[in-house]
């Protein structure tokens, strides 16, 4: 068996029930042309005066969901309804659609960015990722940059390698430096090691303790 064609005919009594808008919605929206049944005799007094089609019902989903549950208001609801018809046949069932601050948006198609449907405005800031990542980097760099001042100092910091001296705007202890200058290492191959530090602080490091014993 093929795709299956959904064919049936809905009186307002199943629609109230299968889309929660209500008889008297239904009936105003059709006497203002807001939204009319596809097949109606033109004699709404009588018992099927109005039949909706099943596409019908969904785009009265659809309605239900922007008019009942999220507050969006008809009158703006009848300017997304104009803007709808020169894009899509099918109206309400025909594009994927946005609620924001109680105002209707879709994704437009040439753009591909989020727009207020009534207004044609893009409601939405883009973010440059590239220029985020780039940025950051940026950032990260100049926080991790010491200050010129710290070249060539010892400092100790409450709490930090349990107050023992470091590298002024460093984490790098002393004693470390002593220890790998002990093994044989030259200033560069320490260097290489903390590419964080200079000449002066090794410098600084190796004659800490022959200037001061206050630590």
């Amino acid at each position: 068996m093929g795709a299956e064609t959904v064919l049936a005919a809905f009186s307002e009594a199943h629609v109230e029930r299968l889309t929660g808008v209500r008889k008297l919605q239904l009936r105003y929206w059709d006497q203002t042309d807001f939204f009319r049944p596809s097949y109606s005799k033109g004699q709404y007094r009588e018992a099927f005066g109005r039949v909706y089609s099943f596409a019908d019902l969904v785009a009265l989903r659809v309605l239900a969901a922007l008019r009942n549950k999220h507050g969006v208001s008809i009158q703006h609801l009848r300017q997304v309804k104009a803007n709808l018809a020169k894009e899509s046949p099918s109206l309400w069932t025909g594009v994927k659609l946005y609620v924001r601050n109680k105002r209707v948006h879709w994704v437009d198609r040439d753009s591909g960015l989020p727009q207020d449907i009534a207004s044609g405005q893009f409601v939405f800031h883009t973010i440059d990722l590239d220029s985020v990542v780039a940025s950051t980097r940026s950032d990260v760099k100049s926080f991790n940059e010491r200050p010129s001042a710290s070249v060539g100092k010892i400092e100790k910091i409450k709490s930090l390698n349990q107050s023992a001296p470091v590298i002024a705007g460093t984490r790098i202890p002393v004693q470390a430096i002593k220890r790998f200058d002990a093994a044989g290492f030259t200033t560069e191959q320490i260097i290489s090691e903390y590419p964080d530090l200079t000449v002066e602080d090794v410098e600084a490091a190796l004659s800490f303790e022959k200037v001061t014993n206050a630590y």
